[in-house]
């Protein structure tokens, strides 16, 4: 099958808003995290790449406060828009193509952003040019070939049908040229851009009522792709939601990595400012 264009994920869709809060609950708590342990302050000038929701934008202003800057960009704004407030810019940036935004930056931040970009190493390379020396890039996408199933319990036939279901939609995201194992790589790929400092640490939750809600949102959204490829039935996918909503299965997510480094100053030596996150 030939690749197709454009995002699958379509911002547009009706369920992108119920799997960005979604995404959210799962995992904003270790974005956070990260975020906190690097230090985010008053003044801090940040970049959300991709941000889709508002909800990361929102915490950064918080921390940054009048005195600094976030810019929460997106190829799509028709939700990242929410986070529009007196501190917050929002602009539509494609950050595979576009020259990224006038900067320099502190921070720069992208989850789920860069499995889903073909000019990802053009990206990384924008993000990287856009932070000041010593500032910190932290990048986090999923690896959904590191842990592909959607039920590691499968124990049953409506288990083995959620994982034949998510087999066909990580085949739709190949198809739109996804990286399915570019998660575990970003270590490596941010050492070779020149950043010190590099860890990397992974999360992801197993069974949770977020989980449940963002893959039917997900299904949804996709459903006509999957029958379209004939990678699914639409009696396949009716039995899965049905599954799904009556809460009978155990879902977990790809494994979220979360990569980061810091830029090295002008001289070759390491700034103390800003720390890098910490597990």
């Amino acid at each position: 099958m030939d690749q197709d264009e454009g995002y699958l994920l379509d911002n547009r869709q009706a369920e992108a808003g119920t799997r960005f809060d979604a995404l959210s609950a799962l995992f904003d708590a270790s974005t956070f995290r990260h975020l906190a342990s690097a230090g985010v302050a008053e003044g801090w000038r940040c970049w959300e790449v991709g941000a889709g929701g508002p909800s990361v934008a929102a915490w950064l202003r918080e921390r940054v406060g009048p005195g600094g800057r976030v810019l929460a960009t997106d190829i799509d704004v028709s939700w990242t828009g929410a986070a529009a407030t007196e501190g917050v810019e929002v602009l539509q940036h494609d950050i595979g193509r576009d020259a990224p935004p006038p900067g320099p930056f502190d921070l720069v931040h992208a989850g789920l952003v860069l499995v889903h970009v073909t000019e990802r190493d053009a990206a990384l390379r924008a993000m990287i040019h856009a932070l000041r020396p010593g500032g910190l890039l932290l990048v986090e996408d999923a690896d959904p070939a590191l842990q592909p199933l959607i039920c590691p319990d499968e124990h049953g036939p409506e288990q083995e049908r959620a994982n034949r279901l998510r087999t066909g939609f990580r085949e739709l995201l190949r198809q739109r040229g996804a990286d399915l194992s570019y998660g575990r790589r970003l270590p490596r790929l941010l050492r070779e851009a020149g950043l010190v400092d590099v860890e990397a640490d992974a999360y992801f939750p197993i069974t949770s009522p977020a989980c449940d809600v963002l893959e039917a949102a997900t299904v949804r959204q996709v459903r006509d792709g999957l029958v379209a490829a004939g990678l699914a039935t639409d009696e396949e996918i009716d039995g899965h939601l049905a599954a799904v909503e009556a809460g009978r299965l155990d879902l977990a997510t790809s494994p979220m990595i979360s990569a980061w480094g810091r830029r090295p100053t002008g001289d070759g030596s390491q700034a103390a400012d800003p720390p890098h996150p910490s597990r």
